[in-house]
């Protein structure tokens, strides 16, 4: 039967009705802005929206798991100050090895994350919100009361200027390598078991403390690497770089689907939220919005966003548990 074929087209797929609300979005955008889908302005929106969107995908496996770390921002900088600071001192100024150290730093700090929640059991709210303090505090002593300006990371900076694929080649390869990981690996199943039951992972012979600890380093490492692509990116390195970059995160991954109870999510949605958040916060100087106003018109279309999401995945339960009736 073809009655409701669209409802029911709708209700198939959670990442379905984000196309839609993308799409939507889109042709508003260019009613105002013609010039919003030109090559070079989405060019723009992914450079500009690379840190969110790279990190959108270690806090999809966070929250799987039932978790959350608010402290990303903080390794953010920790990281991309220490890459600040051997440029600007010239003792080190190869763009791998920067990248590599950025990184380090990234799986140090997320695995000390990991193992206050995992084996102290520790909320991970309370736990990453201590580290957030330590590691921009960490970013505060770095510094020294001092930056890297764009003089300080010429050469360096070439990897993220504008027109350079380095900052693209990375969200491909982390979205591509994350939608591998968790759509046909054990390790990714073992983080959808976690989240949706604990208990019950734990008695099939998952080792939970070890699931956990390896996301937040995950988490970590991603947050490093944003540190160093940020220095490069936006050619300098302050201790206050990217304050609140884990509201938009979290914000791109819930608008995409992903429950905060953990147990569900996926990648693909959550590359749409991050998309459709990047879009947004592009849109809205575009469209005439006041600079004063542009927070709360985001806040009030993310809020329109995830209510369609949470009525969209309602009705999925609601067909499925009829399937089930039949």
């Amino acid at each position: 039967m073809k009655k409701n074929s669209v409802l029911k087209q709708l209700t198939k797929s959670r990442e379905f009705s984000l196309v839609i609300v993308l799409i939507v979005l889109c042709i508003v955008a260019t009613i105002f802005s013609p010039s919003f889908l030109s090559p070079t302005n989405i060019s723009q929106i992914f450079r500009n929206n690379a840190l969110t969107m790279i990190l959108s995908v270690g806090m999809l496996c966070v929250l799987l798991t039932g978790g959350i770390d608010i402290s990303i921002a903080s390794i953010l900088a920790f990281s991309g100050m220490t890459v600040g600071m051997l440029l600007k001192y010239d003792v080190i100024t190869n763009t791998f090895l920067l990248f590599v150290i950025g990184s380090a730093i990234g799986v140090g700090c997320g695995l000390l994350n990991g193992l206050i929640i995992a084996k102290g059991n520790v909320a991970p709210i309370i736990s990453t919100m201590g580290f957030m303090y330590i590691w921009r505090g960490l970013a505060y002593v770095i510094s020294n009361n001092e930056w890297a300006s764009g003089a300080d990371v010429v050469g360096y900076s070439d990897f993220g200027a504008d027109g350079s694929m380095g900052p693209y080649i990375i969200i491909a390869a982390v979205f591509i390598i994350g939608f591998i990981v968790m759509k046909w690996t054990k390790f990714g199943r073992k983080i959808y078991a976690v989240g949706s039951n604990t208990e019950a992972a734990r008695v099939s012979g998952i080792n939970v403390d070890g699931v956990l600890i390896y996301t937040y380093v995950i988490m970590g490492f991603l947050s490093g690497l944003c540190g160093a692509l940020s220095v490069s990116i936006y050619a300098s390195a302050q201790p206050n770089m990217q304050y609140a970059l884990e509201m938009d995160v979290i914000a791109s991954c819930v608008i995409g689907g992903v429950s905060m109870s953990g147990g569900r999510g996926s990648v693909v949605g959550t590359f749409l939220g991050a998309l459709i958040l990047a879009f947004i916060t592009r849109a809205l100087p575009l469209v005439g919005i006041d600079a004063i106003a542009q927070n709360m018109v985001k806040g009030v279309l993310i809020l329109v966003v995830v209510v369609l999401n949470v009525v969209t995945q309602r009705m999925m339960d609601r067909a499925s548990l009829e399937r089930r009736e039949m």
